[in-house]
C-alpha cells in the first residue's frame, strides 16, 4: 500500500494518519489487532484485501495445518474482497461446528487466521497483519453447524461499464412484491443452469432441500445437467420429497454436455423431449412439459462457441426451428419458454457491451435473432418488462472476480406468450444462490 492508501484507509476507521509510512503501518497493525482480538465480530461492508503469508486454521482443541485443511473445489462462494486469481477455488474446513468455508485462492502475500471456538457455533476470520480497502473483515455465524452464504450482496451495486441515466441495479429485498395470499391460485417456477448436476448436489454445504424450502417453486427447471441416460436413475432416488415428476433430456452425441430437466409436485398433462427434429436432438437441449394452462418448455440454446463456430447454425437453424415449435404449441394453449438462452439482449443486459460485440452471446447476429424470432413473434421478456432500467445478471464468469464485483451477463430468462403477460405476478433474479456460474430465476405466474 501506498502512504495515501495507509492514510486513507486510516481515515476510514477513525484513526489518526500522520507519521511516515511505519507508523501508518504500526498503526493500522494495532487498529486491526485491538478489533479481532476475539471480543467482538465484524462486519464487511464492502471491499477487504488481505496482506500476509500463510493460512492456519486453529480450533479450541485441535490445530490444523494448511495442507490437512485445504482441498480444491468449484464454487462460486467467495469471501469478499481477496484479490482475483486465475485457478479453481480453495475450500477450507474444519470439523465440528464448520460445515463449509470457501475461499478464492490465497496468495503468497495474504495471512488469514480462522478461528473456531467449540460452542459457539460460528467461525471468526482474523487479520493477522495489514488490512486494506474500506472494512475489515466478515464473521460469519454458523447455525446449528451449517455455514451459510457469505452474504456480500455485490449485486446491489450499479456495474456496468455503459451505464444510461436512470439505471439502478436489481435489488430482490426491495423489488420483489409481497408473496400472495394463499386464496390466489398460481404457480411458481425456477429455472437453472446449474452447470453440471452431479458436481453441485456433490458440493459441501449445497442444499437442494433448504433452497425448495426458501423458494418453494412448484417446477424446477435445469440446463446443463451434463447427466448421461445411465445417471438418471440414480438422480432420480435424491429428489426432494413432493417433486415425484422428473422429466430428463440428456446429449447422447456428446456424453457428459448440455442436458436439461423439468422437476414438478404437479403432475403434467404430457412431456415432449426436443423439437422433432433429429438434428437439432441430440444434444438433449429442451424438454416440454404441459400443464392445465400453459406449455412449459425448459431449453439450453447453443452457444456459438469459441471462434464463433455455430454461430450460423444458432441464428439460421436453432432459433427459427424453437420459434416455430413454439407458435405451433401456441395454437392450442400459451407458451413458456425458460432456461439459459445464451444471449444477452440489450445493452443493459451485459456489463461490458463494448468489449464484447464480437463475443458468443452479444454478437449482432445472436441479438437480432432474439428479438426477430421470439419477441417480434408476440414473445414476452417478463423481466424486463417488469424491471425496464434495472441492471441484473445472471451468469458471471469464473475469472476476475465477475460476481464477486458483479460483472455478468443476463443469459437466463423467461419468456412468456402475449396472452399470459398480465398474469406474471412476478420475474426475478435470485443472485445470492450459488453453486454455478449462473444463478437461478423465477417466475409466479397468477392462474
Amino acid at each position: 500500500m501506498t502512504v495515501q492508501e495507509l492514510r486513507a484507509t486510516l481515515r476510514s476507521v477513525g484513526v489518526p494518519a500522520k507519521g511516515c509510512k511505519r507508523d501508518l503501518v504500526n498503526a493500522l497493525k494495532c487498529f486491526a489487532e485491538k478489533k479481532i482480538d476475539g471480543k467482538t465480530s465484524l462486519t464487511v461492508e464492502e471491499q477487504a484485501s488481505f496482506s500476509a503469508e500463510n493460512i492456519s486454521v486453529k480450533c479450541k482443541d485441535k490445530d490444523f495445518s494448511k495442507e490437512d485443511c485445504v482441498e480444491d473445489v468449484n464454487t462460486d462462494l467467495e469471501v469478499p474482497g481477496l484479490p482475483q486469481h486465475k485457478g479453481r477455488v480453495k475450500k477450507s474446513a474444519t470439523e465440528g461446528s464448520i460445515n463449509k468455508f470457501n475461499t478464492k485462492r490465497v496468495t503468497k502475500k495474504q495471512n488469514l487466521s480462522i478461528r473456531c471456538d467449540e460452542g459457539s457455533g460460528g467461525m471468526v476470520l482474523e487479520a493477522k497483519r495489514t488490512v486494506s480497502s474500506k472494512i475489515i473483515h466478515e464473521v460469519v455465524n454458523a447455525d446449528k453447524g451449517v455455514m451459510p452464504v457469505i452474504q456480500t450482496e455485490p449485486w446491489t451495486v450499479l456495474a456496468h461499464k455503459k451505464p444510461q441515466k436512470g439505471w439502478i441495479p436489481y435489488n430482490p429485498k426491495t423489488m420483489r412484491p409481497p408473496p400472495l395470499t394463499r386464496d390466489t391460485r398460481y404457480m411458481k417456477l425456477m429455472s437453472w443452469n446449474v452447470n453440471g448436476l452431479r458436481a453441485l448436489l456433490k458440493l459441501e454445504g449445497f442444499s437442494a432441500l433448504q433452497l425448495s424450502q426458501r423458494e418453494d417453486f412448484d417446477v424446477l427447471c435445469l440446463q446443463e445437467t451434463k447427466l448421461q441416460e445411465k445417471d438418471v436413475e440414480n438422480i432420480k432416488q435424491c429428489l426432494i420429497d413432493g417433486y415425484e415428476n422428473s422429466f430428463w433430456s440428456c446429449s447422447v452425441s456428446k456424453l457428459g454436455y448440455s442436458g436439461t430437466a423439468i422437476i414438478s409436485r404437479v403432475k403434467p398433462l404430457s412431456v415432449r423431449y426436443g423439437l422433432g427434429i433429429s438434428d437439432h436432438d441430440s444434444e438433449g437441449r429442451l424438454v416440454m412439459a404441459e400443464f392445465d394452462s400453459f406449455y412449459l418448455l425448459s431449453g439450453y440454446v447453443p452457444n456459438s462457441g469459441d471462434g464463433l463456430r455455430r454461430l450460423s447454425y444458432r441464428v439460421t437453424q436453432w432459433d427459427p426451428t424453437l420459434s416455430n415449435y413454439m407458435k405451433e404449441l401456441e395454437k392450442s394453449k400459451p407458451v413458456i419458454l425458460t432456461g439459459d438462452l445464451n444471449c444477452a439482449h440489450e445493452e443493459i443486459d451485459i456489463y461490458n457491451p463494448a468489449g464484447n460485440k464480437r463475443s458468443a452471446g452479444f454478437t449482432d447476429e445472436e441479438r437480432q435473432s432474439f428479438g426477430t424470432n421470439f419477441l417480434s413473434r408476440g414473445f414476452v421478456d417478463t423481466f424486463r418488462r417488469q424491471h425496464p432500467g434495472v441492471v441484473g445478471y445472471t451468469y458471471w464468469g469464473y475469472r476476475h472476480g465477475g460476481r464477486k464485483n458483479n460483472r455478468g451477463w443476463r443469459l437466463d430468462y423467461f419468456l412468456v406468450s402475449e396472452s399470459i403477460a398480465d398474469r406474471v405476478y412476478d420475474s426475478y433474479i435470485l443472485s445470492d444462490v450459488g453453486g454455478s456460474d449462473h444463478c437461478p430465476v423465477g417466475l409466479v405466474l397468477k392462474l
